[in-house]
Parts: structure tokens; C-alpha cells; sequence
């Protein structure tokens, strides 16, 4: 039953409203909620009616929002959420919006989702947004949140529809161009696009039979059902109806019933009344009953409260017709709900002499009996005055699925796409003849013959985890994240990752667009199961979006989830390449980029922050590799690790690349500090400056042994902790180093001018994980490297060089792409023991003892893969060199100071070189390739002293006549522990070359060709 809502007095009243829509009843999580109502007036004003609750549900009075344009409509979301569509076609956004401040703030203007192309229609949900624009296009708003209603972009969804609405759960209904119903299909918390549109079938009449759907539609996916208590109906009263249905009335009586207690439109202006059988004659309380007025207007809302004058169009009774003229269309009397029948009915428009004679028809005329009705009327034309049910389907004109409740899990008959109605309620029953088989088989082909339309969609994953904020003090933060992912009709998926977080009492988002992030690295902040998203803006600003999960197996199903969207959206499938760069944290996470021709070309070379890092299942310290896929690894403990998958091509399902347990072994140190007093000697009560007295080796963390922890929660302990006299510059019977001061270098005797100590303490810890590895026993190795080479290159044993945990060296035999892990190993004599090696190109081994003296292994080949004897190269000046790298023709190195040093003079007949020159400094390690591309990871970027050590970069401006380059690029840091580039022979495609054109330019007069063997060749 309808009241009509009484105008305030002695306020303002809104004029004539022409659209309204409720919501906000999920602003609170109480148990008494209610909604809030919206209005628009015909001047496009907007109103809030106050004082909605549930003992006053008509409100007590209503306020008027300032617009700073006209508004044509509005949709309220059961949230906080609000659009309107303006006179012009904008879109408008309320926020503010809350449960102190129910009619929000302010207005936001939102871009329509097509250029020139005006907004006709759009309904809002609890998070989702869907927009019609004047062309019919359906649009779905991607990104919109609470923390971000006004979205973040435009989807275009296939269909051509003229009004949607979002119902109960973010289901959608909508009405198509061709006037018939839809629902969109596969509508989900993963994916509140859906997944295609799909007709609403229906049954005409009491024969049963199946209405096809009007035009083509696509379908997909599994269709949902809803419990027959989620579907609202409304039982006939006799009482109100009238007596029961006599005995000679007819069982075929016209009676247009609907699936909820409202007003549905379901005529048709063009639809012919299909014939009656002759035992089908009315009585003569239906021969008076005229035709139900029908509005004029394209909108029945409209219609139905706007003031224009009503009339109503007579219908010849169907008594008045001779008999021969049965098969004329005939009127179908009209069955009203109980709560409208009576003099008080509020609809202005509806003829309600009409209605009043349809009630006393159905009060002589036949019982409904136990069957659900409510009050329809048929929308048509006045121009075309034909009867229901002419044509093969109702005429649509809007729809509200706010009382449907669709749950997804199950099947629903009346939204299958083919097959009668069985056990559901028909939306749709009005009495016809049943179709000849040659009009439905006229309407299957043509369907058929019009191609499915694609439909793009957008998939949703949500979830809570922790967020380091970017601001000072830093700490850790609640928010809530969204992945969401739109897939467009020609495959292309686009990506956007959201994280919401509420500041100050306001809600706030930020947002990371997947194509942008160059990496995700797990991290250790706090024993927190945390992990990095790095950008090429973050990467420049050295401050990546730090999260953390709840648990380990969150944090792994993150990266998992965002890694697969990022590869996907570049193209990149399968395990890694032959040319990929490899790099590790030093956490012992493994690192791979796929380089593309501009990497290393002379110009136009890709930025380093602009580089992509995936992450490779396993733990390792460091790994080298070469063009021809060979990729080995060393872990923490020295283990040496052959990587086992495969190159190129994406495996193929049930060929998925072997993984293998892998277990690594790490120790990690604190530090003890004392300082000497004369009264007491050495304690630990140091000076106010000092470094605490339990730190890490740099002094500049506090750490003790009761809250240091393994470095990531996957680790465990295996030992406790002990005294470690394994320690660079030795160490007295206790364990102690001295020094004059903390800063300087400590040994290990005491002397007169000591006056601080230090010792370490170790305790081991072990993970345990599974990765594409296969453990090369039994010897443990310190350094390894394998020989560049170009891609094209082809050698039967590819020479591997490596240095064992005691610092021998050693000489892998029969490692080839078939038989990776090799045979056997070699030991190369040497009168001290090593700390570097590496190998370049034609076979030259350089080599850097652990007291910094370099060498060079002269005549290694293949034939002589050890080589016969060591050179002796001198270091720099003044300076100790601790690791190199060998390319194709130059040699680089690192010295103890972090600086940079390139070996001059190298030729094939002199390879050892002439000199040492500088580089540059704030190096920590140096990898050369066999393009004689440089790579570092430095010790630091400058200008951002706080980031920890190890950032990669790339040196600029390399080539033959500039063998040094000329300025370093700054890529991805903070934690990099080694890179390798040996294996990248990916050169830029070089342009061809043009003769020149007309005689040579040089001044040198051209030499008569010389004979050879009677022909005539240039010299």
C-alpha cells in the first residue's frame, strides 16, 4: 500500500519529482539501520528527505542539496556512494559522505566514459558503478571504493542497453535497445563485471511455452539461482477480489500477473494480440472493461508522476465484433494487487476508471486462485493501440532489481538461455496461442546468423594487509588492498593495485597501475612477513610501497598473484631466458630481467629504473651465467647449485619445469663492544658517543642476542650462539679484536694504544624451500664463473672456473648445455689461496689472492682447459684489490675501498695489459659481459644516505673506443646483494650500411688493380 508523502509547510516544497533513489543503509553497522532518499525535481534540482526511520518511514521533511548544474538523474549506493547524470551529459560524484554527514560535502565532475557522448543512465552498487551513455554503450567504472568514489577509469562492457540498475549483491539488470530484459551473467565478488548479458526468459499465458530472447546475446560461464524466498510475490485475497470464480467462467482468461508486488511495464506497442478459440468468449462483465491507459512517454517513471491530462482509448468490446471477426485482437483485463485496489490509488496517470472496471471484471471473471499476481501495466504508443502479447516478447522500459536477491551458487530457469520454465516463478505469464514452429524457427536462424558480441570484463581480488606509510614517523598501517584486473575484447588485460587506508578520519587511497611496477622483492621489516612493490617513479625516489600479510602463505599468494599480472600484461611466460640478467638480495632472493635490444644500445638506452625484475623460486648467494643457458649458483653455504630448467619456449602443461628441495645455511653476528676504563679495564660502559655495546658490524643498529632474529621468518635456528674466532685480522683466545678507536681497523693483539674491543658472536640458521635447483656435490665453493660468450657461439665444453671456501682453485670438466652440472673438478695449483676469479673471453683467467695480489693464468684452451702456469699482475697503487670481472676484451676490478679500476693496454699478444686507471668509486661489485657491458652494484645512491647498501647500475656510454664509459644510471637498490650480465649477447640491430654515392672522397689517387693468377683483384 502506497501513502502519499505530505508537502512541509510552511518550508519549501520540491517541485514534481522526476527520478529518486534510496540507499546508505550500510553507513552503519548497527542493527537499526535505515536509508537515506534522494530526489530530483523537474527543474533538476536535487532533495534529501530527512527523518527517514523505520516507526517514520515517509521521512518528516526535505532539503535541498546546492547543484552547481541541473540534474537529470541520480542512483544512490547502499553505501556511501552517489552519482548523478547532469542535463548536459556529465557525471557528478558526491563525497563526504557518512553517517554524521548523510548528505556529504562536495561535488566531484567525472569525465564521461566517451569523448563527445553524453551519460544517459547510472545506477550504483556497494563498489561498483555502471554508466549508459546516449549511443547505448554500457560502461563500468573501474576502481570506485569508499576511499575513492569517483574510480579511476572507464570499461567499456559489450551489449547495447538503455537502462541498467544494480541490484541486491551488485547484480545487474538492465533493459536493451530492442526493449528487452537482460541480467548480466557471472557477477561476482571476484568479478562484479560479469561475464555476458543474458535474456530473462518467460512464459506468455497459461500455455507454457517458452519466450526465446528477442535478439542475440552472449553467453558464458555458469548461471546463478536464487532461492524462491529471495523472489518476492503477492497472493490474491477473495475477500478484496471479489466472490470466487464461477463455474462456467473460463480458465483462459487474459490475466497479466508480475514477480513482485509493483508496477512492471510489459506491453508492447507493436506486439499482435494472438487469436482467441471460440470457447474463449469473455462474459459480459468484461465487455464494458476498457483498455488500461497507456503512457505516452518513453519512461514510465515519468509517466507515472508526471501531471499531464489522462485519457484513455476506447476498445471495442469483443461482443460487438461479428463472429467471423473472433481472430481480431482482443483487450486482457487487468489483475490489481490487493494494496492498490481502492479508491486511494496514488498513481495520477493510470486510468483509474479503467482499473475500477478491470477489478470488477476479475471479481466476475476467474479466480487467480493459489497462484502470485500484481499489479502490470502494458507500455506502448498511443498511435499504435494493439493489445499484449502480439509479438514474441514484452516491450521493457525499466527495471529495479533492488528486492532481487540472486545468489550465485546455484541455477535459475527463468535466466537460462534455452528451455521451457520448470518449478520458477514466471516474470512474465500472460494468456497467447501458442507459435507456429515456422516463426521460431525464423527467429533461431536469425540469431544464429548474427555474430556473439565479446564482452570485456574486470576481476577483482581484495584482501587486508600492513602498510609501512610513506611519511615520517614511519610505522605500520591497517589498510585494505584491491587487485583489479580488466580484460578487453581482444585479450589485453589491464591491471591496477589499490590501497586503502584511512587518515585523520579520512578515507584516502593509492594506487600502483600493474604495467608500471618494475619489481616485487620480499623484504625484512620487523619480522613482519613483508614484501617491496617498486615503481620507476619509487625507484627514483628510493621509497618503495612496502606490505606485509598476516602470514607467510598470504605474502607468497601476493607475489604470486601480482607477479602473474605483471609478466602477463608484458608478454613474458616461462622460465627465464638464455640471455636474462640474474641478480640477488641480499636476502638470498633470486632476480631475473629479460633484456631487450635497447639495453645496451649506443643510443636510446633503456633507463635502469624502467628495467622489470621477476623473482625465481630459490635461495642463493650469488649466479653467473653465459648465452648459452648454463646457469650456476652458489648459496650462503658454499653449496654449489646448477640451475635445472628449461630455456625459450613457455613449458607445456604436465612438462612444468622439476623443482627440487633446496636448503641453504647462513650465520648471522652481533657484535660485542667494550671500551677500557683505567679503573676497572675494559666494560661495557662506553662513552655517550659510542656505539652500543651490542650492535652489527657497522655499529650503527643495537643488536643483541636476545632480539636478533633469523633474517626472514622462513628461516630457523640450528645452533646457538657462540664466539667466533673466524673473523678478517684474527682474534686473541677469547675472541677479541682491538683497536684504538671504533671507526679504525681492529686486529688481533693488544697493544699500549688500544683502548676499545670487540667480539663476534654467531649462531646458524637454516631454510628450507623448493626451486628449479640441482645441488653440484661435494665441494663447497667461495666464487664462480663461467666463461661469456656470444649466442651464436658453439663450444663443446664451456670452461668453468671457481674457488673453493679454502680458496683453491678449481676447474670444472664437462659442463655443456646437455650435461650442465659437468663431470668432475680440476684443482689448479696456486701457492696461497684465492679470493676472486673470473674468466672472459678467448680463455683469459684473472685471479685475485686473499693478500690482494692479482694474477693471470697464461695458455688455457680447450685443449688445456688449467691452463700451465700463473703471471703475476701488479694492483693498483696503494691499494688491494678484492674481486674482478673479465669481458670480452677488458678486465675490471674492485678494490678494498670501494673503487673502480679498468686494466689498460690489453691486446691478443700482450694480454695481461699495461696499467690500472680509475674509475670511479662507491662500488661494492663489478660484472662485465660479452659485449664488455658494465655493470655494478654500488654501495650507495647519491643523495640518499639512508638507503641500505647495494643498488644496481649501469655504466653508460660504453664501447671500443670508449672501453670506460662515461656516466653511471641508477637502477632499482637498497639490498642487492650481486648481478651477472655474462650471459646477455643481446646487441642492438645495427643500421645498414649505404655506399657512397659518386667518386671516393680521398685524396689519395686510386692504385691500378694488381694481377693474381691472371685476375685482376684490389689491394
Amino acid at each position: 500500500m502506497f501513502l502519499q508523502i505530505p508537502l512541509d509547510n510552511p518550508r519549501k516544497p520540491p517541485l514534481p519529482l522526476c527520478d529518486i533513489s534510496c540507499g546508505g543503509w550500510e553507513l552503519s553497522d548497527q542493527s537499526g539501520r535505515y536509508p537515506y532518499l534522494w530526489g530530483v525535481s523537474q527543474q533538476g534540482e536535487v532533495w534529501f528527505r530527512e527523518g527517514i526511520h523505520p516507526r517514520v518511514p515517509e521521512g518528516s521533511s526535505w532539503e535541498e542539496i546546492e547543484m552547481p548544474k541541473e540534474v537529470a538523474q541520480l542512483s544512490a549506493g547502499p553505501g556511501d556512494l552517489l552519482w548523478v547524470v547532469l542535463w548536459d551529459g556529465n557525471l557528478l560524484v558526491r563525497t563526504g559522505l557518512s553517517l554524521d554527514c548523510p548528505t556529504g560535502t562536495s561535488w566531484v565532475e567525472v569525465e564521461s566514459p566517451a569523448k563527445e557522448i553524453e551519460a544517459l543512465h547510472v545506477s550504483v552498487g556497494v563498489s561498483v558503478v555502471w554508466v549508459v551513455t546516449k549511443d547505448y554503450k554500457v560502461w563500468f567504472r573501474r576502481g570506485v571504493n569508499s576511499h575513492n568514489p569517483c574510480g579511476s577509469g572507464w570499461i567499456s562492457i559489450g551489449g547495447e542497453m538503455m537502462v541498467v540498475d544494480v541490484g541486491l549483491n551488485d547484480q545487474v539488470w538492465a533493459v536493451g535497445e530492442d526493449r528487452g530484459l537482460y541480467f548480466r551473467m557471472g557477477v561476482t565478488l571476484t568479478e562484479p563485471s560479469g561475464s555476458g548479458w543474458i535474456p530473462v526468459s518467460g512464459q506468455w499465458g497459461n500455455n507454457k511455452e517458452f519466450i526465446p530472447p528477442r535478439k542475440e546475446c552472449e553467453f558464458g560461464g555458469q548461471l546463478t539461482d536464487a532461492s524462491q524466498a529471495s523472489v518476492l510475490s503477492c497472493t490474491d485475497s477473495d475477500s478484496e477480489l471479489g466472490p470466487a470464480e464461477p463455474p462456467n467462467s473460463s480458465k483462459d482468461a487474459a490475466v497479466l500477473e508480475a514477480a513482485a508486488s509493483s508496477v512492471v511495464p510489459l506491453g508492447s506497442a507493436d506486439t499482435p494480440t494472438p487469436p482467441l478459440k471460440s470457447d474463449d468468449t469473455p462474459s459480459a462483465s468484461l465487455q464494458d472493461a476498457p483498455k488500461t491507459f497507456i503512457p505516452a512517454s518513453d519512461s514510465f517513471i515519468n509517466s507515472l508522476v508526471s501531471d499531464r491530462d489522462k485519457t484513455s482509448t476506447p476498445q471495442q468490446s469483443v461482443t460487438d465484433a461479428p463472429q467471423e471477426e473472433m481472430e481480431e485482437p482482443s483487450p486482457a483485463p487487468i489483475a490489481l494487487t490487493p494494496g492498490t485496489v481502492g479508491p486511494d490509488v496514488p498513481w495520477m496517470n493510470v486510468d483509474l476508471e479503467g482499473a475500477g472496471a478491470a477489478r470488477c471484471a476479475q471479481a466476475a471473471g476467474p479466480s487467480l486462485g493459489d497462484g502470485s499476481a500484481a499489479a502490470t501495466y502494458a507500455l506502448g504508443t498511443l498511435e499504435t493501440p494493439q493489445g499484449v502479447g502480439e509479438a514474441d516478447a514484452p516491450v521493457w522500459t525499466w527495471i529495479s532489481g533492488g528486492g532481487c536477491d540472486v545468489d550465485a551458487s546455484s541455477q535459475i530457469s527463468w535466466l537460462s538461455p534455452t528451455g521451457p520454465l520448470t518449478n520458477s516463478l514466471s516474470l512474465t505469464p500472460v494468456q497467447s496461442a501458442a507459435w507456429s514452429e515456422q516463426q521460431q524457427q525464423e527467429h533461431r536462424e536469425e540469431i544464429s546468423r548474427k555474430p556473439l558480441e565479446r564482452s570485456h570484463s574486470v576481476w577483482v581480488r581484495k584482501g587486508a594487509l600492513r602498510w609501512m606509510r610513506d611519511w615520517k614517523p614511519q610505522r605500520w598501517v591497517d589498510v585494505s588492498v584491491a587487485l583489479e584486473q580488466s580484460t578487453k575484447s581482444d585479450g589485453r588485460k589491464d591491471s591496477i593495485f589499490f590501497v586503502y587506508y584511512t587518515q585523520y578520519d579520512e578515507k584516502k587511497y593509492l594506487h600502483v597501475c600493474i604495467n608500471e611496477v618494475t619489481a616485487l622483492v620480499p623484504v625484512l621489516r620487523d619480522c613482519h612477513h613483508a614484501f617491496a612493490v617498486y615503481t620507476t617513479q619509487r625507484t627514483k625516489q628510493r621509497g618503495p610501497l612496502v606490505l606485509a600479510a598476516q602470514t607467510e602463505k598470504d605474502m607468497n599468494d601476493w607475489l604470486s598473484l601480482l607477479s602473474d599480472c605483471c609478466c602477463e600484461g608484458r608478454g613474458i611466460a616461462g622460465p627465464p631466458s638464455r640471455q636474462a640478467l640474474w641478480s640477488t638480495t641480499s636476502k638470498g632472493d633470486i632476480m631475473v630481467h629479460e633484456p631487450s635490444f635497447s639495453l645496451e644500445a649506443a643510443a636510446h638506452t633503456l633507463a635502469c629504473d624502467l628495467m622489470f625484475w621477476r623473482q625465481v623460486p630459490g635461495h642463493l648467494r650469488c649466479v653467473e651465467s653465459n648465452s648459452l643457458g648454463l646457469v650456476w649458483g652458489v648459496g650462503w653455504d658454499g653449496t654449489a647449485w646448477v640451475y635445472s630448467g628449461r630455456y625459450g619456449q613457455p613449458t607445456a602443461p604436465g612438462d612444468e619445469v622439476q623443482m627440487l628441495q633446496q636448503t641453504d645455511f647462513r650465520s648471522v653476528h652481533v657484535y660485542e663492544n667494550q671500551r677500557w676504563n683505567p679503573m676497572t679495564g675494559y666494560t661495557d660502559k662506553g662513552l655517550p658517543t659510542d656505539r652500543a655495546m651490542w650492535s652489527d658490524e657497522n655499529g650503527l643498529n643495537e643488536c643483541t642476542k636476545g632480539n636478533t632474529n633469523p633474517p626472514t621468518p622462513q628461516w630457523s635456528w640450528v645452533s646457538e650462539w657462540t664466539v667466533d674466532y673466524n673473523i678478517p685480522g684474527g682474534t686473541d683466545k677469547e675472541g677479541w679484536q682491538y683497536a684504538a678507536d671504533f671507526p679504525v681497523t681492529f686486529h688481533g693483539h693488544k697493544t699500549m694504544k688500544d683502548f676499545v674491543r670487540r667480539r663476534r658472536w654467531t649462531r646458524k640458521c637454516k631454510i628450507t624451500l623448493r626451486g628449479p635447483w640441482q645441488q653440484v656435490p661435494p665441494i663447497r665453493l667461495s666464487d664462480i664463473s663461467l666463461m661469456p660468450c656470444l649466442a651464436q657461439s658453439s663450444m663443446e665444453q664451456v670452461p668453468l672456473w671457481a674457488l673453493s671456501d679454502k680458496g683453491d682453485v678449481l676447474c670444472r670438466l664437462g659442463v655443456s648445455p646437455q650435461n650442465p652440472e659437468g663431470s668432475s673438478w680440476l684443482h689448479v695449483g696456486t701457492d696461497q689461496p684465492f679470493k676472486s676469479i673470473s674468466i672472459g673471453g678467448a680463455n683469459q683467467v684473472w685471479a685475485i689472492a686473499k693478500d690482494g695480489a692479482v694474477f693471470y693464468r697464461g695458455s688455457v684452451s680447450p685443449q688445456n682447459p688449467a691452463g700451465e702456469c700463473w703471471y703475476h699482475i701488479p694492483s693498483p697503487p696503494r691499494q688491494t684489490l678484492r674481486q674482478l670481472s673479465v669481458g670480452r676484451t677488458s678486465v675490471f676490478a674492485v678494490d678494498e675501498n670501494s673503487n673502480l679500476w679498468i686494466r689498460q693496454g690489453l691486446t691478443p699478444s700482450y694480454p695481461q695489459g699495461s696499467a690500472w686507471e680509475l674509475i670511479s668509486n662507491n662500488v661494492g661489485k663489478v660484472t662485465v659481459g660479452p659485449l664488455d657491458q658494465v655493470w655494478i652494484i654500488a654501495d650507495g645512491v647519491p643523495g640518499f644516505t639512508s638507503e641500505p647498501p647495494g643498488a644496481v647500475c649501469h655504466r653508460l656510454g660504453v664501447g671500443p673506443m670508449q672501453p670506460k664509459g662515461q656516466a653511471w644510471d641508477f637502477g632499482i637498490g637498497g639490498g642487492w646483494e650481486h648481478i651477472s650480465v655474462r650471459g646477455n649477447s643481446v646487441e642492438a640491430p645495427r643500421a645498414p650500411h649505404v655506399p657512397a654515392v659518386g667518386p671516393p672522397r680521398s685524396p689519395l689517387p686510386p692504385r691500378p688493380p694488381t694481377q693474381v693468377n691472371g685476375s685482376a683483384v684490389g689491394v
